[in-house]
């Protein structure tokens, strides 16, 4: 009985440090109480602070607006699978108009265009103000000045002048391309041993707009284009993926993932939905892969 007493029998001294040891703990009990309200309930901005915040969200309101491609007037009839990207258009729609013109057939009005292409109401809402049909369709009575069907009739591949050897000279005759931008796309041409592939390739080269290469197109196209092997996206190793531009290690682990979570890809347009993977250059890209 003794020996249990002393357990609870304490000095002075020790009495003394027992009493500042629980001081110390209510008082830092009482600290974290005040810090966890302080971030339970944080105190509001001031004014300065938030017309700050306001002007911040404004800026980047304006920077995300302005990054958006701008769309100028055009004749859907020469829509190409570039053009029809930036627009909104899938593969399938893009591919129904162009079928439509390889019959020299023509869309002369906007319920014409959805018809034979399919695309959405919403969409063509979008896009169709920015519809600019040759006078010879808007107007209903003719002019002597009008030009003739033919001359807004485009040329064909046989006509045009073959990209892969065009001449700085013979680019500058088209309107928006300069000397800069003619040395730029001979450039990127030359870096490659044979030139373009295709015709999309224009997109690649920095300082073109969707309306210059639209123009371009006009007048030049890949008749003689660079001989490839594709890469077999169904079978391909990581080390054969990344030697696809635009495709490092990482993308290229990500595809085979996802190739094989889906037992194989079905398309290549099921690359976009791939971790990581590049979208905007999807066009550039799938002129190396094939589905075999």
């Amino acid at each position: 009985m003794n020996s249990i007493k002393s357990h609870f029998q304490f000095t002075k001294k020790q009495r003394s440090g027992i009493f500042l040891l629980l001081m110390l703990i209510v008082f830092l009990q009482g600290v974290w109480f005040y810090l966890d309200s302080e971030e339970t309930y944080p105190k509001p901005m001031s004014n300065e602070v938030l017309a700050l915040r306001m002007e911040v969200d404004s800026l980047r309101k304006v920077q995300i607006q302005a990054s958006k491609p701008k769309i100028y007037p055009f004749n859907p009839n020469f829509i190409t699978d570039y053009k029809g990207y930036t627009l909104g258009m899938t593969q399938e729609e893009i591919n129904r108009l162009l079928v439509f013109r390889a019959k020299d057939q023509w869309v002369n009005s906007i319920q014409q265009f959805q018809e034979v292409t399919g695309i959405s109401d919403s969409l063509l809402e979008i896009i169709s103000p920015y519809f600019k049909f040759p006078e010879w369709v808007t107007n209903s009575k003719p002019s002597t000045s009008s030009k003739s069907y033919d001359n807004f009739k485009p040329k064909t591949i046989s006509e045009k002048t073959d990209l892969n050897k065009a001449t700085a000279q013979q680019l500058q005759s088209v309107y928006g391309i300069g000397e800069k931008l003619s040395e730029r796309i001979i450039k990127y041409r030359n870096k490659f041993e044979g030139g373009f592939i295709d015709d999309v390739q224009l997109t690649d080269i920095y300082g073109l707009t969707p309306e210059v290469v639209e123009r371009i197109l006009e007048k030049f196209a890949v008749k003689t284009p660079r001989s490839i092997t594709k890469i077999p996206l169904n079978s391909a190793t990581q080390d054969q993926l990344v030697t696809v531009q635009y495709i490092d290690y990482e993308v290229a682990n990500n595809i085979i993932e996802a190739r094989t979570l889906r037992e194989g890809f079905k398309s290549l347009e099921e690359l976009t939905k791939v971790k990581d993977f590049p979208i905007h250059k999807i066009e550039i890209i799938k002129l190396y892969l094939t589905l075999d």
